[in-house]
């Protein structure tokens, strides 16, 4: 896993901390969730290659 890729996914997770929190203060909560799940979104689809070779790699380990 490149070293880059976990600081992407730590900016996402820093930023949508801090649109979710100033959301939820000025009352708009149905937003803030909207923005977590958006960021939820983008970061599965960067970490679903990796999970799909993860899973490559077990099934080549034990030939299933």
């Amino acid at each position: 896993m490149e070293i880059g890729l976990i600081f992407k996914i730590a900016a996402v997770g820093i930023l949508v901390t801090i649109l979710g929190q100033v959301l939820k203060h000025s009352g708009r909560e149905e937003h803030a969730f909207l923005i977590s799940l958006a960021g939820l979104i983008v970061v599965l689809s960067w970490i679903l290659p990796y999970i799909y070779n993860l899973f490559q790699a077990i099934q080549t380990l034990f030939q299933l």
